[in-house]
């Protein structure tokens, strides 16, 4: 009898004692304990850092029974016990400082509780000190921290920048005690979407390290392409284990291992349907808004590089985009490259699944009427199928026609440059397609490719003011784009749009078939 799929299970003894699906993830837990002291780590929702959280608390309290069969289970002093204290933030939704106060003070009392400890202490960090030396006292072992969603009360009012300053101020007063009682702990794992600077909010935890990229932890959460063989092998026959790995592989903090989504995978073996279910579980409002905010030019986001500046840590007041679409899961690292001064990192969707759904809201929320958008979408799908390059034309006419003059004015369009462009690729990217940008450097225009199994399109779309002569087919032929794809053996279409950002829609727009058989 196969063993049950863990969907949305974070406690490691539900699972074990549940008879669901376990993957072994106490390899981690034995080098970490072996190894230092104090760890960070960043790792985007739902991809399983709650689990491993507990399943640290459950090794430092000794509860053997729970690891037979497990890596750890024969390497570990199952006879020392320690306290643990543990702090979650998953619950609930503070708004104010005082209630952040309120939500630290319940979680100090539970640990009192579960220890059978009382503080005396009125201030949270005097209770939070006291908490510490009287576990040791008690129990005989200096005290295990474990700390989980570490930074969700910031994120949550993320778009308040004066209330998430607040937040930032009542965590780092919490945080700022661990320092202080080195002598008395043991341990402590740190855990959370976004990695804020040390400095705003670590204050003093100078030797808190950060495995969020490290490779030897690269696979601690996710599951690799091992895993799903080694541990979901009764769910995984007769599927195309190819397509799998195309709408839910790709994570990767180190751009060689790659880690499957643990929610998405596994809600894909349990309904066997291709769709989105990470994206589904949370939707980037914040995001989206910034990038409307900093004009952001979309197709780059299927080739950006960075330096470690932009893809580490970040502060409430200053957030730049690259920052949160690779800390909260959007973009992964593909490559890392060894500059001359510092690391450059390579970033890209990780998969179909991300892309398929982060193009598409964007594209609502960059339009105005979203239910058109839903038609023109299938619409667009329909006439890539058929080669019917002419409906693609009609479909991009009235997207943009639909448009209030109005709309663009309280948008402040008109001073985004990459706007247009990023509304056309966005449609054919949402549609979970094959696209490739040759080039994301210039805002006025957009040279890219649309690989599908029966045939490759290849759009040059130049966003032109006034009377500005451009022919767009004339220069994809004068590049040569067309070349590349020779060897797939495939029809290849050259479709050339003019857009005109006066008029705001299409003034020109011409096509042929590489190699004759076609023109329009």
């Amino acid at each position: 009898m196969k063993k049950k799929l863990p969907i949305g299970i974070s406690t490691l003894k539900e699972i074990i004692n549940g008879d669901y699906v376990y993957v072994d993830k106490t390899y981690y837990v034995h080098e970490l304990v072996n190894t230092g002291k104090y760890y960070f780590l960043s790792r985007p929702r739902r991809f399983g850092k709650s689990l491993f959280v507990d399943t640290l608390k459950e090794a430092f309290e000794g509860n053997k029974e729970l690891f037979k069969g497990l890596y750890i289970y024969d390497r570990w002093d199952w006879d020392r016990r320690y306290p643990v204290i543990q702090i979650n933030f998953a619950e609930g939704v503070v708004k104010n400082l005082n209630d952040l106060n309120d939500k630290i003070q319940e979680i100090l009392d539970r640990n009192q509780n579960r220890l059978k400890i009382k503080c005396h202490h009125k201030s949270i960090s005097g209770c939070f000190s006291e908490l510490i030396e009287k576990a040791k006292e008690k129990y005989g072992q200096n005290a295990v921290i474990l700390i989980d969603e570490y930074d969700k009360p910031i994120l949550d009012n993320i778009t308040d920048i004066e209330i998430a300053k607040e937040m930032r101020e009542g965590l780092k007063n919490l945080y700022s005690v661990i320092k202080g009682q080195d002598a008395n702990i043991k341990f402590v794992f740190m855990t959370g979407v976004s990695k804020f600077s040390k400095a705003s909010i670590f204050s003093g935890l100078n030797n808190l390290r950060d495995i969020t990229i490290d490779e030897t932890y690269s696979s601690i959460c996710g599951y690799t392409e091992e895993d799903l063989t080694n541990y979901f092998s009764e769910y995984l026959k007769d599927k195309d284990r190819e397509q799998i790995r195309q709408w839910y592989n790709g994570y990767s903090w180190t751009g060689s291992e790659r880690v499957y989504n643990p929610f998405s995978i596994i809600n894909y073996l349990q309904t066997g349907v291709f769709k989105n279910y990470w994206f589904e579980s949370g939707t980037p409002t914040f995001l989206i808004e910034l990038l409307k905010e900093k004009k952001y030019y979309i197709p780059t986001m299927e080739n950006l590089e960075a330096g470690e500046s932009l893809i580490g840590s970040f502060d409430v007041d200053f957030i730049e985009p690259e920052n949160l679409l690779f800390q909260a899961g959007y973009l992964t690292i593909s490559e890392v490259k060894q500059g001359v001064a510092e690391i450059r990192y390579k970033l890209s969707y990780p998969n179909r699944e991300v892309e398929k759904s982060l193009t598409e809201n964007i594209l609502n929320r960059y339009s105005y009427n979203r239910s058109l958008i839903s038609e023109l979408r299938i619409r667009l799908e329909d006439a890539l199928l058929q080669c019917n390059i002419d409906a693609i034309k009609n479909i991009m006419h009235s997207h943009f026609a639909s448009i209030p003059a109005d709309w663009y004015r309280k948008n402040d369009i008109d001073n985004y440059e990459g706007y247009y462009a990023s509304v056309f690729y966005s449609y054919f990217a949402s549609l979970g397609l094959d696209v490739r940008c040759e080039d994301t450097t210039n805002y006025g225009k957009i040279d890219m490719a649309v690989v599908m199994k029966h045939a490759v399109f290849i759009f040059e779309f130049k966003v032109i003011k006034g009377k500005e002569e451009v022919r767009a087919l004339s220069q994809i032929k004068e590049r040569g784009y067309a070349e590349k794809y020779r060897d797939l053996e495939l029809p290849v279409y050259l479709v050339g749009i003019e857009f005109d950002k006066e008029k705001r829609n299409i003034i020109g727009f011409e096509w042929e078939k590489w190699g004759g058989g076609g023109r329009g």
